[in-house]
């Protein structure tokens, strides 16, 4: 499935947010334009963007004539739309169960570690860096380990969070490993999780996904 340029990723490299939806085009098979806006210099917070995306935040997928925003709405949105390579089971169960762990990164450790809580625990609340990396190992271990239990609950055939193939939960997980990895967080006790992180590496689509692979890396 190509569309090329009519598909407009508004991204930044280091964004999680933004590499979930990043691995789930890739995934697809979607060809994609990367528009990228630099977080950390505060540039999705100009008028310029916020013409754009209202919500002032990356990712923002430009599709079909939509603007979408929140990448868990943009991924359930292309699991619509190319429905060719699923990324949710096909049962109602697996569904909720996909859901659900992906939504353990998307609503229990990612917004308390983005980078508006991190800003606003160096700046207003001024407490020391050691402080704020304490806070952010804290929330992401918690995360982690609910998430490593949850993946080892049911038996698993394949490589992937839920068996052979990937799915959105890889999508979700993969970033917020690689966000972990940025805070030295200690990831000795989530095996399940690395190994399944690893099998998603060798995978072409996460490669290019990756921040690494992406033009607005320095």
């Amino acid at each position: 499935m190509t569309l090329g340029e009519d598909v407009r990723l508004h991204t930044y490299f280091r964004s999680s947010a933004a590499y979930r939806v990043r691995i789930a085009l890739e995934l697809k098979g979607v060809a994609w334009t990367p528009v990228p806006w630099h977080m950390a210099k505060g540039e999705h917070r100009t008028d310029a963007y916020r013409e754009l995306a209202t919500f002032g935040l990356v990712p923002m997928l430009e599709i079909d004539g939509l603007r979408l925003q929140q990448s868990t709405a943009i991924i359930e949105y292309l699991e619509s739309r190319f429905p060719a390579v699923p990324l949710l089971p096909v049962d109602e169960a697996g569904k909720a169960r996909a859901r659900s762990l992906a939504q353990l990164v998307a609503c229990e450790i990612h917004p308390l570690n983005n980078l508006r809580v991190l800003h606003y625990l160096r700046g207003p609340l001024a407490l020391p860096e050691a402080e704020v990396l304490s806070w952010y190992r804290h929330w992401c271990t918690e995360g982690l380990t609910h998430i490593e239990s949850e993946l080892g609950s049911e038996p698993v055939t394949g490589d992937y969070s839920l068996g052979r193939v990937p799915t959105i939960v890889d999508c979700f997980l993969v970033p917020q490993l690689f966000n972990a990895r940025r805070f030295e967080v200690d990831l000795k006790p989530f095996p399940r999780a690395l190994a399944i992180e690893a099998a998603c590496m060798a995978h072409a689509a996460f490669q290019r996904a990756q921040p690494s692979s992406q033009q607005d890396t320095h």
